[in-house]
């Protein structure tokens, strides 16, 4: 992770904590217990993980937005259509069911990915951006696997 600047990092790390939490409170039963208490079933697994995923989703496509706009041309029209791919992934196919849920985040997330690595390759995204998304994705990646396999 050398190379990207403190603020995106300590932001993109931040953002692992409710999908984190979410995976505790799945298998540590005195957690998901005095969560429960505190602040209620939104707060624990299956929930968080799969309601956050949703907005986190929804998130990246205003991000991949940002990018688009550094483009021109066919590659700007490209870039955008590609941009709200993963806002209409999440609408579709959230509210699905737990375990279905998990899998469409799973692969939402996988094609943002894809999307990051075609607008990095273009030149749209900071030179330092797979570096922080590739292990972002592979933590979440792994806490929605949590709820996929159950």
């Amino acid at each position: 992770m050398k190379g990207i600047p403190r603020t995106p990092l300590v932001l993109g790390l931040a953002g692992l904590l409710p999908f984190l939490w979410g995976v505790l409170t799945r298998y540590i039963p005195a957690l998901n217990d005095l969560t429960l208490q505190i602040a209620g079933p939104r707060f624990v697994a299956p929930y968080i993980l799969l309601f956050y995923g949703t907005i986190i989703l929804a998130f990246m496509s205003g991000v991949l937005w940002g990018f688009a706009a550094r483009a021109e041309g066919e590659t700007g029209g490209l870039g955008y259509a590609l941009s709200v791919v993963p806002a209409i992934w999440a609408f579709l196919f959230a509210g699905t069911g737990p375990v279905s849920t998990a899998i469409y985040l799973i692969f939402g997330f996988l094609g943002v990915l894809g999307i990051d690595w075609l607008f990095w390759k273009n030149g749209l995204t900071p030179r330092w951006w797979m570096a922080l998304r590739i292990p972002l994705t592979a933590v979440v990646v792994a806490c929605l696997a949590v709820v996929a396999l159950d």
